[in-house]
Formats: structure tokens, sequence, C-alpha cells
């Protein structure tokens, strides 16, 4: 793991088990320079061990990143717990119990990790945490919390897609520019909702039928295949899925002014930021767009008030002003200024 190019002086890696409940489980701490590490747990199937690795180490990364960037009292971490298949799940595995055994393993860290929702985890798994934990955020409103963070993380990415449209499009408005959304899970439904109130046109893609016909059905979305989303000839390009959907195969076939998704982590590697830029389409970094929701978690964890919840939210499209204007002064692309901006914020830890 120190030899794999994901590791990033990471502080702390744990691995948790619990054969009792099923726990698989990896906690990352990246960096705590600022705080306390603050990253969701991702409840994912595995194709390999390694790949899990990859992803907990990529994404609590990225957390510190985004952390910094959005001016949090925090650092970066994150868990991701390996879900079995449904072959090999037990006839008796709980869910519930599974993640009461994560509450049991963040809390021996000791408050250096807090957890909240991510991809395949909702409040009520946070609520299973909190039995032995109080570093969980995320919790229903009816037991005390803010509830679901993928409404702010939502309107964050819809305040970038704004950002986006007048930096590269010159457009004050919305009304006809054509988005390519990719993904309808909880924050890319949303957003789609957002840019449909808005009057742009959408091309949408997702693996959920659900989603897809509902799109169809309620914002007059047009449809594409998963793996065609990215070639199509649109404004925007809008990733909100998994990760490294922006590599070398996929952003030579982009047809597309400007990027801005809630997906983490869309650059497979640091060089596709530098082909974007070549190819003159301006990328909304992802953890500038997509910080809405830890902000949420933030201010659930520390007590704030929603009002300063609210700006700091808003404060988003002005923040990715600037690193879009200061991409364009030094000829730099807007994934390095970004990091830089970053960097500035917290004490950056290189491996020898």
């Amino acid at each position: 793991m120190f030899r794999s190019a994901d590791f990033d002086a990471h502080e702390e890696v744990v691995f948790a088990t619990d054969a009792m409940t099923g726990l698989r489980a990896i906690l990352a701490i990246h960096n705590t320079s600022r705080g306390p590490a603050l990253g969701g747990c991702r409840a994912w199937t595995y194709e390999t061990d390694d790949a899990a690795v990859s992803d907990v180490l990529r994404l609590s990364r990225g957390m510190t990143y985004k952390n910094a960037l959005a001016d949090l009292p925090l650092g970066g971490g994150k868990s991701v717990c390996l879900l079995p298949t449904s072959g090999e799940r037990p006839h008796d595995f709980s869910a519930k119990a599974m993640f009461e055994s994560l509450g049991a393993a963040i809390d021996r860290l000791g408050g250096r990790y807090i957890t909240a929702e991510d991809v395949g985890t909702k409040p009520a798994d946070m609520l299973a945490i909190r039995r032995h934990t109080k570093h969980a955020a995320g919790i229903p409103p009816e037991h005390g919390g803010y509830g679901d963070p993928s409404p702010f993380t939502a309107r964050g990415c819809f305040n970038a897609v704004k950002a986006a449209a007048r930096a590269a499009l010159n457009r004050s408005d919305l009304k006809g520019v054509h988005v390519a959304l990719q993904g309808l899970g909880n924050v890319g439904y949303r957003l789609a909702e957002h840019l449909a109130q808005a009057g742009a046109r959408l091309t949408v893609c997702d693996i959920n039928g659900d989603a897809i016909e509902r799109a169809e059905r309620e914002l007059g979305a047009a449809v594409v295949g998963t793996d065609e989303i990215h070639r199509v000839d649109a404004d925007i390009f809008s990733p909100n899925a998994l990760g490294a959907s922006l590599n070398a195969d996929t952003i030579p076939e982009l047809r597309v002014g400007a990027i801005a998704g809630g997906a983490n982590n869309q650059l497979a590697t640091n060089a596709n930021g530098e082909q974007l830029a070549a190819r003159g389409i301006l990328y909304a970094p992802d953890y500038a767009v997509n910080a809405g929701g830890v902000i949420l978690i933030c201010g659930e964890y520390y007590g704030w008030e929603r009002a300063d919840i609210d700006r700091r939210v808003d404060a988003i499209e002005a923040r990715l002003v600037t690193i879009f204007e200061r991409a364009k002064a030094d000829g730099a692309p807007t994934s390095e200024i970004a990091d830089a901006m970053a960097e500035a914020k917290f004490q950056v830890r290189r491996a020898r």
C-alpha cells in the first residue's frame, strides 16, 4: 500500500472486520492539520480488495482538499464498507448490525474521523453507527440532525453549473443550455430538477431504469446509454456517478465547452486536467463543486445556524469564479489552481 499510486502520506489506514456482523471496512485518515478528518462512508460491492483500498485512499485525499478549499475546520478522511454479493451474503445478514460494528470501529479512533452518508448509505445507517459513537453526522431531523446532505450538494452543483456557463459560454442564465448529465442518484436527480427549472435542456443516463423513466416523464429529458453520455454534443457535461469518468479514453470524445458535476475524483489522473485545458474545455474541479453536502455535515456536527450553512454553500459559485479567473490569468489548468488554493490552507505532507 505504501507504494500505491493512490497513497499520499496518509496519516492512518485502518482495516476493520467483524465476523459476527459481516463487517469488512477500510477507514482512511489522510490529513488532520485543520481538524478531525471528515468524509462519508461508502458501501459498495468492489470487484477486488485492491479496488476498495484505492477508492478509500483517493476519496480520503479528496476530502482533505474539499474541506480545506471550503474553509471548513476539518481534515480529510473516508471509509468504505465492502458489501458481499447477493450470493455471498449469509441469510441472516443485517446491514444495521454491520453499521453498528462500523460505529464501534470509528469510536476506537477517538474522534480523529467523523463519518456521514456517501454512495450506498443513508441517514438510517448513520443512526446505526451512532449507537456506538458520537462521531457521525447526517442524522435524520427527527433525531436531532440536519438529515440527508444531498440536496445541499445538488444546490452547490447547480451554482457551479451556472458559474461554468457564465465563464465558458458567456451565458447569464441556463435557459436553452444543453447539459449532458451522467448519473441520476440522490445528487444527480436533484441537480437535474434544478437545471430543468432553470430552463436547461437535458440529456441523461443512469443504470437505474426507474430514474431514467422519471427524468423523461417529469423533466422532459432525452436519454442515452451510459457509454454514450460523454459523447453527446452539448454545452456542458455533468458527471454525477462514480469517479474517473474523465480519462484518456473519454476526454478526446467530449463535445462540450465546460464540465461541472457532483461526482468525486472525476479526473482519472492529474494529467487529465492538462488534457482538458489543452482542448479548451473549462473544468470545474469536482471537490470545489460538490462541497455543499460536507458543509451541511460540518454545520450539523459543530451546531452551526442554517443561515451560516446556506451562506457557505452559496459561496461555491464565487469560489469557482476565482478558480476560473486565476487559471485564465496563469495559463494553468483549473485543477492545478484549485489544488494550490486548497494546499495553501492545510499542512501538506509528502511521502519521502
